[in-house]
């Protein structure tokens, strides 16, 4: 007599977001940044706070600005005003400032023991990481953000990413220079990331006068 196949029994496994907050991750206000380098300045922090104004200034993703070299960003005895990767992602080159802030909290890190012939501006605490991970890169977001009671989970890695171009975008409306300096190859991707409706292009619009 043949035997009736039965449905497989799967444990009922809870989602994997249950409870997270999932999406666009918020860029930070300037007040935010501010009393994250303060904070960082008080604890004599170099290296979180040299990484964490060149996340700010370079806009680039977790990825490419944990491989980041000292070559990148220091040439002939000094940092650089200016500088260029190509990323990862889009294997696109991209440039972008090194703000007078960066560049003293950066000369400060370089100083620093661990940074004696180290190639990346990251170095990893184990011998068999170059750099830094992503993630450890990550895990630093949430104790910056977290230090100025905010929400842990309503910002991470692209929130640094964001920061700068979100008050570009608030100050001048200017997509374009938003466009260039992400590194985007396409307009769409940009209105996206920033989160551009209607309410905003007819803002935008209300305040020009002909």
């Amino acid at each position: 007599m043949p035997i009736a196949n039965l449905p497989a029994i799967r444990a009922c496994r809870p989602a994997w977001n249950k409870g997270r907050v999932v999406g666009q991750k918020r860029p930070l206000l300037p007040k935010h940044v501010w009393a994250i380098r303060v904070r960082l300045e008080i604890a004599r922090n170099h290296r979180d706070l040299a990484l964490f104004n060149l996340a700010i200034d370079s806009k680039l993703r977790g990825c490419d600005l944990v491989k980041l070299r000292v070559a990148d960003v220091y040439a002939s005895g000094q940092f650089k005003e200016r500088a260029s990767i190509v990323q990862s992602k889009t294997q696109r080159p991209v440039r972008f400032e090194i703000t007078e802030g960066t560049r003293k909290s950066l000369s400060r890190w370089m100083e620093e023991p661990m940074m004696v012939g180290s190639e990346y501006l990251w170095p990893g605490r184990f011998h068999d990481r170059l750099h830094i991970s992503t993630r450890q890169y990550a895990r630093l977001v949430r104790v910056w953000v977290r230090s100025i009671g905010l929400d842990s989970t309503s910002y991470g890695t692209h929130s640094m990413r964001r920061t700068k171009v979100a008050h570009i975008y608030r100050k001048t409306g200017n997509l374009r220079a938003v466009q260039l300096l992400l590194g985007h190859t396409k307009m769409d991707s940009t209105v996206r990331y920033l989160g551009v409706e209607l309410e905003d292009a007819l803002a935008i619009s209300e305040s020009v006068e002909i």
